[in-house]
């Protein structure tokens, strides 16, 4: 039996995924399922770089706006999600496009893999709720080494919930396409680092001018905790800091620069163990031009 076909458009922040999608999308009646651990929330686009409905193009989207910033989205939750759109777009007879920058959504979906259900452990959280992010990195790197490659090392919350996993389940589950039910084509974008890196900067100060930090306080205003603030990514912490008035203007800049950059970093550690991705440079044509063809060739 022929396995339905998926394509997957992934690759480190700043690397223009989104628009890139919708270029694919438009050549071969395709429908985009966003991947990104934060694009989910609603109210929260400057800071996650959430594409815009004219930007859209006309391509249907989904899997953006769908949770509210107090409430915690777990991969299981987008598992369940992504599998149900990718089954209403092959109904249309159109093609599924998962492009996003969350490699471990990406991965349970491409894979098969069914996670289980790990609930808080309340006392583990007490426990490690003291430790420094230092000491929980030093804990992590004795009880799953590859998920602290990729894992946020300043996020607290994030730190003690994968030694919850490791407690839990020894480690966060490894690839496995044993069990893949689809038939996928994988390209990744990539862009030199020096370029990478002002590509960074100059998104961010284009995001502050167009408003990121009035974003924030929107979101605060409206009932989202500086504390779960903190757990919402780089921007959400770092800027909700300056409107506490614990960081100048000029330290938000550079801390975010700084840690978007090392982000951009542990996501093209987790990207590059997959060797059967097709990489590309999307600012030089002729890749592009490859990429379409790689893509019309996988749909014969």
């Amino acid at each position: 039996m022929n396995k339905p076909k998926l394509i997957v458009i992934l690759g480190q922040t700043a690397t223009g995924k989104s628009d890139f999608a919708v270029d694919i999308a438009r050549e071969i009646k395709g429908e985009i399922i966003s991947a990104d651990s934060r694009q989910v929330y609603k109210g929260m686009d400057l800071g996650t770089g959430k594409i815009t409905k004219k930007e859209m193009r006309g391509v249907p989207h989904f899997l953006l706006d769908i949770n509210s910033p107090s409430k915690v989205f777990t991969v299981s939750d987008f598992k369940k999600m992504a599998d149900k759109k990718i089954e209403e777009i092959l109904n249309r007879k159109n093609i599924p496009i998962i492009c996003g920058g969350t490699g471990f959504y990406i991965d349970t979906v491409i894979n098969g893999n069914v996670y289980p259900e790990v609930p808080p452990n309340e006392k583990l959280r007490k426990k490690f709720g003291s430790y420094s992010t230092a000491a929980l990195c030093e804990l992590l790197s004795k009880l799953d080494e590859d998920r602290l490659k990729t894992i946020d090392k300043n996020n607290k919350v994030r730190l003690i919930r994968a030694i919850e996993i490791a407690y839990a389940l020894g480690s966060v589950p490894k690839i496995n396409n044993e069990n893949n039910k689809f038939k996928i084509l994988k390209i990744g974008l990539s862009v030199p680092d020096e370029l990478l890196k002002e590509r960074i900067m100059l998104r961010l100060i284009s995001r502050i001018k167009k408003g990121m930090i009035k974003e924030i306080q929107n979101l605060h205003d409206n009932g989202t905790t500086w504390k779960r603030m903190g757990d919402l990514g780089l921007e959400y912490r770092y800027i909700s800091q300056y409107l506490q008035k614990k960081l100048t203007k000029e330290e938000m800049i550079e801390k975010l620069y700084t840690e978007i950059w090392h982000f951009a970093k542990r996501q093209k550690t987790w990207f590059k163990r997959d060797k059967e991705t097709i990489w590309i440079n999307p600012l030089k044509k002729s890749d592009k031009l490859k990429a379409l063809k790689e893509v019309k060739k996988f749909l014969k």
